[in-house]
């Protein structure tokens, strides 16, 4: 796990400006760092040693016959079989490491080796003889890749500020970004908050060389979940649902250091300690709670240390926890920012402190990230979209419940300051975009419920991924999702949605930012989500685990902004001259967190992303 950067330019590259990219992601890699540079090429590695901890997997790591050099970010957790599999074919090794397998697997290969790696990955790799730069992102999306050009200058990194370190590069705001995540708080596009600063798309490379620098990425792999129409039973399915939850647990702990794992009071984090606690006796845990004297509604039922506690005392894990309070995210939105670079999906400053917690005892961690975009842990979800006869109706129902901070009838009034130069936005197409091809067999529930299913695989869990690695690598931890090893998501894809959700004819619908929504509750007391992960894991869970009700990782921040939070909401996003409001209309915004401050609406996603998006303002431009 590691940090890689580099540019490719019409000109001499210089190994300073590698160096400089290198440095502002030493955070990702405190154990080692390295510089290579020849011609028109730079590629700059920091190192996190997690395989082979000597020298000899030192990167940027160049071949035997000094023809191909390789910068990667990653594990593969198949590297052993295909090592075998490479010595067959005559090539010797010189580490134990992963990234000697990559290497020659990408030479042995070419591309094609992509699909051959189970793992997370972010590469460059040069070929010296052909002068070309092939640039790769695992299939998932875990491992980031940014990219930006400029000038004839192909610029790439780990992360947006080993590109914004190159003293040639010069940034500038994307608008469209904006109104895009105010949309949706997220961004389901390539583009990032600077308007020449792209993310790689998961499951995609992008071959370039100096020649052709202007190359678009091309797609290797995507999501495909579909009805199998096969004989088999739910046992069966369960059966096979248990045995690849092992495997991919198991795969997952390899490793030359110590590995830990996340355990909070759900199905997700509990099945993956409960299974490495296997194999790793006393593996320690680590639970985020939160202070709840001042919270109210559903928001009393967030902390979840007691079930974790009582996780781990059956796992015989050694367990630490932290306690978060309002003060806490205040404390850190600065740093928070830095690290996550732009803001992401959710209110993800807990997971900034539990990675930190978890950094001082271990350099690997285990997190329950994926379980429930693959196996439809979020029914209420659904729903809006299940009722659908076309395809444009679908749409239509669907993009209503994912505009989750401001709503159409709004943006050309929050956005009255650019409203000009953004107008031509269309959120809705920016929304279809995400479905590849139109769908026409829309004709059942299971139909309906795949679409969504692939729409937040692409999208939602996508943001997940990458706030996890920008969070976790920010305290110089590795996070591993055993839930998106390549057999157990093959598996999650073909597996009829019948056995995902329990009751196809429930259909609630839930605005999930309403605190006082009673329906929440129903929802939560039925858990028909998941429903086949929950019977497969009730060998390894107790009984009110495997079948407790779905609890997302979130903070009390509905009632800290109008509590104990509201003086800092007030000085942060409530003055006119907050760096918001270059972009922003500050009456039109003003109207909206008053209305939550004065407890009429429940706006906390909105609160937190203009809070999240001012401090990203304000510490960049």
């Amino acid at each position: 796990m590691c940090g890689v950067t580099g540019y490719l330019t019409h000109t001499q590259a210089d190994p300073n400006q590698v160096q400089r990219m290198c440095d502002a992601i030493a955070h990702r890699g405190p154990d080692g760092a390295g510089v290579w540079v020849e011609r028109n090429i730079g590629l700059g590695h920091r190192r996190l040693a997690i395989q082979d901890l000597s020298d000899s997997a030192r990167q940027p790591m160049i071949s035997f016959e000094h023809r191909y050099v390789m910068s990667y970010n990653g594990e593969i957790y198949n590297f052993k079989e295909l090592r075998k599999e490479l010595q067959s074919l005559g090539y010797w090794f010189a580490s134990t490491s992963d990234t000697e397998v990559v290497l020659y697997a990408l030479v042995e290969w070419g591309e094609r080796a992509l699909l051959r790696f189970n793992g997370m990955f972010a590469l460059a790799f040069w070929d010296r003889k052909s002068e070309q730069l092939l640039l790769a992102r695992d299939r998932y999306g875990i491992k980031p890749l940014y990219y930006a050009r400029q000038n004839g200058t192909l610029y790439f990194g780990s992360e947006q500020k080993a590109i914004t370190a190159n003293s040639d590069f010069k940034s500038s705001i994307d608008a469209e970004t904006l109104v895009e995540y105010f949309t949706f708080q997220n961004i389901f596009t390539d583009r990032t908050f600077d308007k020449d600063i792209k993310l790689l798309p998961a499951g995609h490379w992008l071959k370039l060389s100096v020649s052709k620098i202007d190359a678009e990425p091309t797609e290797y792999w995507d999501y495909h979940f579909t009805e199998q129409h096969k004989n088999i039973s739910e046992g069966e399915y369960q059966e096979e649902l248990s045995k690849l939850m092992q495997q991919a647990v198991e795969r997952q702990l390899v490793s030359d250091v110590e590995v830990g794992a996340y355990l909070s009071g759900g199905i997700d984090s509990g099945s993956i300690t409960a299974i490495a606690a296997q194999h790793l006796p006393y593996i320690k845990s680590f639970t985020c709670g939160f202070d709840l004297s001042s919270a109210s509604g559903i928001e009393l039922g967030f902390d979840e240390r007691q079930k974790a506690e009582a996780m781990s005392a059956l796992y015989k894990t050694e367990h630490y926890e932290m306690i978060l309070k309002a003060g806490d995210m205040e404390r850190c939105l600065p740093r928070f920012s830095h690290h996550l670079e732009e803001p992401r999906i959710g209110q993800s400053y807990p997971n900034y402190y539990v990675s930190h917690l978890a950094s001082k005892f271990v350099k690997v961690c285990l997190s329950g990230i994926g379980g429930d975009e693959l196996f439809g842990g979020y029914p209420w979800r659904y729903y809006s979209a299940q009722s659908s006869t076309s395809f444009d109706e679908f749409i239509d129902n669907y993009y209503l419940f994912w505009q989750r901070l401001i709503p159409n009838e709004d943006i050309k009034r929050v956005f009255a300051p650019i409203w000009p130069s953004v107008s031509y936005v269309c959120t809705k197409d920016i929304f279809r975009g995400v479905f590849k091809r139109q769908v026409s067999d829309l004709n059942s529930a299971e139909s309906l419920i795949n679409q969504c299913l692939y729409f937040e695989a692409k999208t939602f869990l996508h943001g997940l991924l990458v706030v996890e690695d920008k969070l976790s690598m920010s305290h110089s931890l590795e996070s591993r999702v055993p839930f998106l090893d390549n057999d157990l998501v093959d598996f999650a894809m073909a597996c009829p949605v019948k056995y995902k959700l329990s009751d196809l004819q429930h259909r609630i619908k839930v605005n999930e930012n309403n605190l006082r929504d009673k329906s929440i509750g129903s929802v939560n007391k039925t858990a028909h989500g998941k429903h086949i992960l929950r019977q497969a894991m009730q060998e390894f869970l107790p009984a009110d685990i495997a079948t407790g009700a779905k609890q997302g990782f979130s903070s009390p921040d509905a009632s800290w902004f109008k509590g104990a939070s509201i003086d800092f909401v007030r000085q942060s996003i409530l003055k006119p001259n907050a760096p918001l409001y270059d972009f922003l209309d500050f009456d039109s915004v003003s109207t909206l967190v008053q209305s939550h401050l004065q407890g009429e609406t429940n706006r906390r996603l909105l609160i937190w992303s203009l809070l999240n998006a001012n401090q990203y303002l304000a510490n960049n431009y």
